[in-house]
C-alpha cells in the first residue's frame, strides 16, 4: 500500500502529466485504428479463398469439390433460390514456387550466376503454393429465372471466388 502511495506522489510531481497521458492515449487509439484497417489489399481469386481455409488439398479434384460445396452452401442461402448445382472447371492443377540459392561466380571470362534448388532432407523447399486458376463456373439454380435473383447469385459468386462474370454462367433449374 505504501508503494502505491509513493508512486502516486511521484506522478503528481511530474509537470504537465495530463499532456503526456493524452499523447499516450492518442497513440494507443491510432494503433488500434491502424490495426483494424486490415493491413493491405487482398490477394487474387483462389489465393484469397485458401488463405481463409486451414485445409490443404492433395489434388485439384479435392480443391474443386471444396469450392463447389462452399459456393453451393452460400448460393442456397440467397433469397428466392431453391436447390443449386455448381460445377467449376480449372485451367490447370496446383503449382509450386521453390526456394532457389543463387551464387555469383566471377572469372576472367566474366561473371555468371548459378541457381541451385534448396533441398532439405532431399526434398525441395516450397516457398509458395499456387492454387489453380478457375476457368469457368456453371450454376444451375431454382429461382434463377428471376433477374434480381440471378444478379444476386452472380454477385455472390464473384465475391466468393473473384472470377470475372464472363466466366460465370447461371441457368434456371427445374
Amino acid at each position: 500500500m505504501n508503494r502505491i502511495k509513493e508512486f502516486w506522489d511521484r506522478l503528481k510531481k511530474i509537470k504537465h502529466i495530463e499532456v503526456y497521458l493524452t499523447v499516450v492515449f492518442a497513440l494507443i487509439v491510432v494503433a488500434i485504428y491502424l490495426s483494424s484497417l486490415g493491413g493491405g489489399q487482398k490477394e487474387a481469386s483462389s489465393d484469397k479463398i485458401n488463405q481463409n481455409s486451414s485445409q490443404s488439398y492433395s489434388t485439384s479434384a479435392e480443391y474443386v469439390s471444396w469450392l463447389e460445396n462452399k459456393l453451393d452452401s452460400v448460393l442456397t442461402s440467397v433469397k428466392g433460390v431453391g436447390s443449386v448445382n455448381v460445377v467449376i472447371t480449372l485451367e490447370s492443377g496446383f503449382g509450386y514456387e521453390y526456394a532457389i540459392e543463387e551464387q555469383t561466380i566471377s572469372s576472367s571470362q566474366g561473371t555468371t550466376v548459378q541457381s541451385k534448388l534448396v533441398l532439405v532432407d532431399g526434398k525441395p523447399v516450397v516457398t509458395k503454393e499456387l492454387y489453380p486458376a478457375i476457368k469457368g463456373i456453371v450454376v444451375v439454380a431454382q429461382g434463377a429465372d428471376d433477374v434480381s435473383v440471378r444478379m444476386d447469385l452472380l454477385s455472390a459468386i464473384q465475391t466468393v471466388v473473384e472470377v470475372d462474370n464472363s466466366r460465370i454462367t447461371i441457368l434456371s433449374g427445374k
